[in-house]
């Protein structure tokens, strides 16, 4: 494995990303929770920061414990972090180097091999490198910048100004493949069959005879972690699928179909009633969470107290859930809280098994189309945990689930009947707050609005609004006021994440 050592960059995730495309597997630790450098780990890299090494209190490391132990990569603020603590010299630039620029290779090297001329890379960096340390040398500049890469004359250690992992660098992949591979020693052999395996085995060895329960909810993550679990413990898997009312329509009946079409042991609870009960008359986005966060765990503890002799709670937790949880500066800033459901192993006094927290959401898909996981539920968009209580934008009525779903339902057929549905991420409809006037026949109207949401994106974290065709998006329009009683008028949400999110709560 390799293993990042993350000085808190934006881009951290997707250096991870790229080493995994190359079949490898690696894992992100923070640069003040680094764990002991075991022999499987064959090289690290060391990720950008927002900081710079001349500040004040900037990330620390020990680089003695890596320097000629091991291959090690310097991104950005890593490279100009050891060029300056072993005697090189970093300034503080005149302006922040952002953007493309091109290399141009001085030195053989290695870590650059089959990277041509003129290369593009992406800089995103406020201090330079002006001066590599003593036995390093230079082995690429920009027209810019004097340092864009160097090494050591004789030790595996080398520095990068840019960012190999982002797009935008042209070779980015060549050059982590030449360290990975080349440097590191590494083989492509991390596979979604060689991941089921080794999960497999280590699932039968942690659980052994032991019952688990596990909460379904229809999306990809929860699915894929059922279907492992079964393949290793069988019968020994209890699932339940809690249907809180808001869901989208004939949800709940559909996916319990699915479910146990793939012979998974499961039971539907139909708790919609206590979950709206308990919303009517909230508002917040926030409190909204919570309420539904704490009713689900009453809920699916009533149901699991039924079962007995079980011993773990299986959560469909992944890798990207992790990091955040134990980031370089504790989780981040809280936009909105997440949709898994926590408090249920105390609650419950069990332990916990996450078979899929080492993978990204698209390595859970490779994972869950290799178990021959049902289409239906594979290529299914992802939906927020609250359902559509967070795209209902106020209080939350039956009335108004029900005209949600409506339109919501026509948008997704729509889609699907129209070929667009597999080059869009996510797509929702939102029940906004306001009212308009409308004519219908030959009577004013005065009902509610609802707005059309549908994103491209890789994983979630960036987002653009889906450029749908104007022909389709008239037909959902004319279809949804002709056909959802209370509604007489759609719109379509064109903003992107950042700024926005995806969804509206």
């Amino acid at each position: 494995m390799i293993l990042i050592i993350d000085f808190g960059s934006q881009y951290t995730q997707l250096i991870a990303r790229r080493v995994r495309e190359l079949k490898v597997y690696c894992e992100i630790h923070p640069y003040n929770h680094i764990p002991a450098i075991a022999r499987e780990v064959k090289g690290v890299i060391l990720s950008g920061s927002p900081h710079s090494v001349k500040e004040s209190g900037a990330p620390e490391i020990n680089l003695n414990d890596l320097l000629g132990r091991i291959p090690v990569l310097g991104v950005c603020y890593g490279a100009q972090y050891f060029a300056e603590r072993l005697g090189g010299q970093v300034n503080r630039s005149d302006r922040r180097e952002y953007g493309r620029s091109y290399l141009h290779p001085v030195h053989k090297s290695r870590l650059l091999n089959h990277i041509p001329e003129k290369s593009q890379v992406w800089m995103s960096h406020g201090d330079t490198i002006a001066a590599v340390p003593p036995d390093y040398i230079v082995t690429a500049e920009t027209v810019d910048i004097p340092v864009a890469a160097f090494e050591h004359s004789q030790l595996p250690v080398y520095g990068i100004q840019f960012h190999p992992e982002v797009t935008h660098s042209a070779d980015g992949k060549q050059l982590l493949k030449n360290f990975v591979y080349d440097i590191c020693g590494c083989e492509g052999s991390w596979t979604p069959e060689s991941f089921i395996g080794s999960s497999i085995e280590s699932l039968q060895k942690t659980i052994g005879t032991d019952r688990v329960v596990l909460g379904l909810s229809g999306g990809v993550d929860s699915s894929v972690a059922a279907l492992l679990l079964n393949e290793a413990i069988g019968d020994q898997l209890y699932c339940i699928f809690v249907d809180n009312g808001l869901l989208r329509k004939g949800e709940f009946e559909q996916v319990l179909h699915d479910y146990r079409e793939m012979g998974l042991n499961i039971h539907g609870v139909n708790a919609s009633g206590k979950f709206l009960h308990e919303l009517k008359g909230v508002e917040d986005p926030e409190e909204k969470r919570k309420i539904i966060g704490r009713t689900f765990i009453e809920v699916f503890d009533e149901e699991a107290q039924k079962i007995s002799g079980v011993k773990w709670l299986a959560q469909g937790t992944i890798y990207p859930d992790v990091i955040e949880s134990v980031s370089v500066k504790g989780p981040s800033a809280t936009i909105k809280s997440h949709h898994n459901v926590g408090g249920l192993p105390e609650r419950m006094n069990l332990k916990v098994v996450e078979p899929l927290r080492s993978l990204f959401k698209d390595e859970v898909r490779l994972v869950g189309n290799a178990l021959a996981l049902s289409p239906h539920i594979l290529n299914r968009h992802p939906f927020p945990g609250p359902g559509l209580a967070i795209r209902i934008l106020g209080d939350i009525t039956k009335e108004k689930v029900t005209i949600l779903q409506e339109a919501d339902a026509i948008f997704i057929e729509n889609l699907k009947s129209s070929g667009e549905y597999e080059r869009v991420w996510q797509a929702g409809a939102i029940f906004l707050p306001v009212k308009s006037v409308g004519v219908m026949g030959d009577e004013r109207s005065y009902e509610h609005v609802v707005c059309l949401r549908a994103v491209t994106s890789h994983d979630g974290m960036t987002a653009d609004f889906c450029h749908l065709p104007y022909e389709l998006l008239a037909k959902i329009s004319n279809e949804i006021i002709n056909r959802v009683r209370g509604v007489n008028r759609v719109v379509y949400d064109i903003s992107s994440k950042p700024p926005a999110t995806i969804e509206w709560e």
